[in-house]
């Protein structure tokens, strides 16, 4: 009955358009009759033969306005009819969803009716409705209290430990704030809800299994979206937690969903990866970035961020792309804006070193990507690291902004990752405007590892910049890490994370750095900017905020245990996710910061 109902509704959009297509259709006709009346060589040889065609013109342009008429109220006829299917269709999904029948994503309805922007991101604008705060992924929050003047006031208001952990700790995500509710989804891929004033907990959704990489959650049109598992992505109700609907992605073993989402205009955007509960870049496996409508959950769109069926000529050996972080958005052109990861196997197999296994530049891996958010098409791509044999993703977010680069003023893309560098691309044609490198380099150059010899390659493998960047008033302020990879051509160790950390402010006109400030300590907090502030955190579980003009340490709080994820900052509150247990620390938790008096 359902699908019959949601047929009825797809029916009934389709012809609504297309008596829209007639009443062009219908105008066009008049302004062709007009024209041909007027298309004489010799009009005055003709007066007499105009003016009667001027008449038949007339009595048709009336009798075609009649028509228009017609037709603009059959539309309008249509569209109460398309409000009432898609009531009855809504009637059903409650009625299934009260009886605990969650709906399969076998069939596509888009809602065309759902709002650009979901509801509950356009009324939340002011707290932190979106992974990094809004589409254009600054991570820059002016609506706070919190600056430099008050943040000594900072208080626990209530704090939260998580039950479970994984190896890589107990959450790795941003939470989000909308409508007095903070939503988080733990590794383990439990999600919760709390009262954000009280901290009661007002739902949960236990996890279907572990994330292998970071996860996390979006909110939009009543909904929570979220990998459910490295296998699954559900839809769940807002308000209670109860499963809506399953979307139909199909993985090999070697493929996982490791991502937090982001929804925009009646689309969930997501995407997989090369990495399984088996292991990571095992061959087999390629990452596809998905556009979901948000009310079934039915995949609109897909794009394989490998451009080879056969993985560059090895399946069985090789994998690679995918995107970790989500996408920005840039809501005026349309775009989609993703950093995709590396290639496997890196740096290669006994039988295949060097990446020997997977010859070329191995497109479209450490690049970034802009795709039309409707259609999923590849507008432009640039990649920064060919044929990558050191695992240097370029995987963070890309800030949107504009600068005035070399006399224009034009949209820009920022990018970064775990190279080590720092890009800006023009936001239409993908064009370089400069490059900068931050943090320690060695070696990162090399093409090849020579056979028998082992070298130290800065940045190693879990160095470079590996979370969000923040943007604020023409400067971007940049996390990172220096930690050391040692290679052979066949092999890799990282020994330890006992590395060292700084944030960079960097110029986006010119790429210049302004200032950096160092930490002993590796920085995986991200970077967020709170007014007159940027604030991050090191993996021993310090936070830190940061003067933005100087970099100058204004203020820091330890929490009971190693940080891996980013805050958030929502009103007078300040969330810190503290997942990751260290030596000494091991109470994973969310704490909630208020301004006291």
């Amino acid at each position: 009955m359902l699908r019959i109902e949601m047929q009825r509704v797809s029916d009934l959009f389709t012809n609504h358009r297309t008596h829209a297509v007639f009443t062009w259709s219908v105008f066009t006709a008049a302004l062709l009759i007009l024209a041909s009346s007027c298309g004489d060589e010799d009009p005055g040889a003709h007066v007499e033969s105009i003016e009667k065609d001027l008449q038949t013109a007339q009595v048709q342009a009336q009798t075609l306005g009649d028509q228009v008429e017609l037709e603009r109220s059959r539309i309008r006829e249509l569209e109460s009819e398309l409000r009432t299917e898609r009531s009855n269709v809504l009637s059903l999904q409650e009625q299934l969803q009260a009886a605990g029948v969650a709906i399969e994503a076998d069939t596509c309805t888009p809602d065309p009716t759902a709002e650009t922007v979901p509801p509950e991101v356009a009324r939340n604008v002011e707290l932190w409705p979106l992974p990094n705060r809004d589409y254009a992924s600054t991570r820059a929050n002016f609506d706070s209290q919190i600056s430099g003047e008050t943040i000594h006031n900072l208080v626990v208001a209530w704090s939260f430990e998580f039950p479970e952990q994984t190896n890589w700790g107990a959450v790795a995500s941003s939470p989000l704030v909308l409508d007095g509710v903070v939503y988080v989804q733990d590794l383990p891929s439990n999600i919760y809800a709390f009262d954000l004033d009280a901290g009661d907990l007002l739902w949960e959704s236990p996890g279907e299994g572990r994330s292998i990489a970071p996860n996390g959650l979006a909110v939009g049109y009543g909904k929570v979206f979220a990998a459910s598992s490295a296998a699954d992505f559900v839809a769940l109700d807002s308000t209670s937690g109860s499963l809506l609907w399953r979307a139909p992605i199909e993985l090999t073993d070697t493929e996982g969903i490791n991502i937090q989402p982001i929804v925009y205009d009646g689309l969930v955007y997501l995407s997989t990866a090369p990495r399984s509960e088996l292991g990571l870049y095992l061959g087999n496996a390629t990452g596809i970035i998905y556009a979901l409508d948000q009310a079934t959950g039915c995949i609109e769109w897909e794009f394989d961020t490998v451009d080879s069926d056969d993985i560059w000529g090895n399946r069985q050996v090789n994998s690679g792309g995918g995107a970790w972080f989500p996408a920005s958005i840039d809501v005026w052109r349309g775009m989609t804006y993703w950093g995709i990861g590396n290639p496997g196997p890196w740096p290669g197999t006994v039988e295949y070193p060097n990446g020997s296994s997977r010859p070329g530049p191995n497109y479209y891996t450490d690049s970034v990507v802009a795709l039309d958010h409707k259609t999923g098409e590849l507008a432009w791509f640039n990649q920064v690291r060919p044929h990558d044999l050191f695992d240097l993703d370029f995987h963070v977010t890309p800030i949107l902004t504009t600068a005035n680069i070399g006399g224009r003023v034009r949209g820009i893309a920022i990018g970064a990752g775990k190279t080590g560098t720092v890009h800006a691309f023009d936001a239409d044609t993908g064009e370089e405007l400069w490059v900068t490198s931050v943090g320690v380099h060695q070696n990162d150059h090399l093409s090849e590892v020579p056979a028998g010899e082992t070298v130290v390659v800065y940045p190693g493998s879990l160095g470079g910049v590996e979370t969000f960047m923040a943007y604020a008033e023409g400067v971007a302020y940049v996390p990172v890490m220096n930690l050391p990879t040692k290679y052979t051509s066949t092999s890799n160790k990282t020994e330890s994370l006992d590395g060292t950390g700084s944030i960079v402010a960097t110029e986006v006109e010119t790429g210049v750095v302004l200032w950096e400030t160092e930490f002993d300590d590796i920085v995986v907090g991200s970077a967020t900017v709170v007014n007159d502030l940027v604030i991050t955190s090191v993996f021993g579980g310090t936070v830190y905020a940061l003067d933005r003009v100087t970099g100058r340490e204004v203020w820091n709080y330890e929490v009971d245990s190693g940080i891996n994820s980013p805050p958030v900052v929502a009103g007078d509150m300040l969330i810190v996710t503290a997942g990751m247990p260290v030596e000494g620390k091991n109470t994973p938790s969310m704490v909630v910061l208020r301004l006291g008096d």
